[in-house]
């Protein structure tokens, strides 16, 4: 394993399987879309098409992935989210900061991500750009990309975008349509891959946030700071899943903390009486037992030298 944090959950109990370094805040890159996704996707309708600005796309690198938008060109609302989850396109999450900023614009949009973490419990992530782009305090942990992806998962529309292979991009007066088709392999060679988010920067390296499902049970697995080789954020959540589900479906060693259970630990009436009546342990409790023992970092090393997707992985480093 070279990644630096990784968690693997139970996607329908919260049980946490295992972890390393769960709490630690390391740069998201791209996988910060899933946070955009949980923030904006209640307040915008998929339908409503918007058009995109100069200053939309003025901030870009060149060599960023990008949805392929122009300026003055009109797109729905959820071409923009496949755009987004699809193509890790830059371009589409800062044109929908902006539309779900409202009157804030981008910076709206961004607000709305950090307040949405705070809802959360994700107490370690904090956004700076709506793409994950690198910015001035950004950062997150394996931990608080579990919770994002329990609530992202949680509805159908993302379920379905983010499990899409190719999506057509409708034409308009003067524009060709076009196609985008997803950058995670694992879609195609991880049976029981229910979509996932890639990441990429220099300072992040790779990132990853994926969900799979096997005889009915759907796990999560996180990851931040992982390198190409020897396989690669892909390769290593392979791996971690093949490790989460050898596991027997009681397993735990923690859970994640759910919405209304930050709320009452906001509220320090209420906190109190959960803790009289013993409620689930918070965010912090868990940051203490989310962590694999030596004998299950044995047993995963075993699977990582084992798995299938040592080749395939190395051969085929994640996109942004």
């Amino acid at each position: 394993m070279t990644a630096t944090s990784w968690l693997v959950a139970d996607l329908d109990s919260g049980a946490v399987l295992g972890g390393c370094g769960a709490h630690e805040r390391r740069t998201p890159a791209s996988v910060q879309k899933m946070l955009l996704a949980a923030a904006l996707m209640p307040r915008l309708d998929p339908a409503h098409v918007v058009e995109v600005t100069r200053a939309d796309l003025q901030d870009l690198d060149p060599a960023s992935s990008v949805m392929g938008v122009v300026p003055g060109g009109r797109y729905s609302i959820e071409s923009l989210w496949l755009g987004l989850l699809l193509r890790s396109g830059n371009d589409a999450a800062n044109v929908l900061a902006r539309v779900g900023g409202g009157t804030a614009g981008r910076q709206g949009g961004v607000q709305a991500m950090n307040d949405e973490a705070h809802r959360l419990g994700a107490n370690q992530t904090h956004a700076a750009t709506p793409s994950g782009l690198d910015g001035p305090g950004q950062y997150t942990s394996a931990y608080d990309l579990a919770l994002i992806a329990r609530a992202t998962y949680a509805r159908p529309d993302f379920r379905r975008y983010i499990a899409t292979r190719v999506a057509e991009i409708p034409a308009e007066p003067g524009r060709p349509g076009f196609s985008i088709t997803h950058d995670n392999t694992l879609l195609d060679h991880y049976p029981g891959t229910l979509g996932g988010k890639t990441g990429f920067t220099d300072l992040a390296r790779q990132t990853y946030v994926g969900v799979a499902e096997r005889n009915g049970r759907r796990l999560a697995v996180t990851l931040l700071g992982a390198e190409t080789a020897p396989l690669g954020s892909l390769g290593e959540a392979a791996a971690l899943l093949n490790w989460g589900f050898s596991l027997t479906p009681g397993a735990s060693v923690g859970r994640l903390v759910t919405p209304d259970e930050k709320k009452k630990q906001d509220n320090p009436v209420a906190q109190v009486n959960a803790g009289q009546h013993g409620h689930a342990a918070s965010a912090r409790s868990v940051s203490w037992v989310a962590i694999l023992g030596p004998g299950a970092v044995g047993a995963l090393a075993v699977l990582l030298l084992a798995a299938p997707w040592r080749r395939r992985a190395a051969r085929a480093a994640a996109k942004p």
